[in-house]
């Protein structure tokens, strides 16, 4: 009977922690950053659906940069997310821009990066950040990553990983004057 006990306390235990365990692993990150001036795009390789951009001539606006690269299943999964932001407030000021840094060597191929942003209707501007120079400047660590930077060129929210989607378009629509 004691053994009984011991094995029904132990699959108790197991289920909980297997119930705990994957939420943990896949908990997205969302948080008001600390104020700062957002860094440049210095050292995109190419741009993709826009001449090169400058925080400079950005000022003014609100923009959205997202950190992705094309193999990564959850960062293809946070796009149509992204191109909705894009659809629904692109007409009000927001400005998004993708930095597409490679995680893997075949990523770095310009052609299959076309070919990406075609098939996944990326139509906003996309810097190739093949040398991760962008990546850096920004202290990013994560694919997919997400900040917002407002009218004054100040980085001011940030997401990490999947999900938060309406968080974060809340303070799309705060950063441009829309909140309800």
């Amino acid at each position: 009977m004691k053994l009984l006990r011991i094995a029904i306390a132990a699959a108790a235990l197991a289920s909980a922690l297997l119930a705990y365990w994957p939420a943990a692993w896949t908990t997205a990150s969302a948080q008001e950053t600390a104020v700062s001036q957002a860094p440049e795009f210095t050292g995109a390789d190419r741009w993709y659906n826009s001449p090169p951009l400058t925080m400079a001539a950005l000022r003014g606006k609100v923009v959205l940069v997202e950190f992705w690269t094309r193999e990564c299943i959850n960062c293809i999964d946070v796009l149509p997310h992204t191109k909705a932001l894009y659809d629904k407030y692109a007409k009000d000021g927001l400005v998004v821009v993708g930095v597409h840094t490679p995680e893997y060597d075949e990523e770095r191929d310009p052609a299959a990066l076309q070919l990406a942003l075609r098939q996944l209707h990326v139509t906003w501007p996309v810097a190739v950040d093949n040398e991760s120079r962008i990546w850096n400047a920004y202290g990013n660590r994560y694919w997919p990553a997400v900040y917002l930077i407002d009218r004054q060129g100040r980085v001011v929210y940030s997401h990490v990983g999947e999900g938060n989607y309406d968080e974060t378009e809340q303070h799309v629509r705060q950063l441009l004057g829309q909140a309800q």
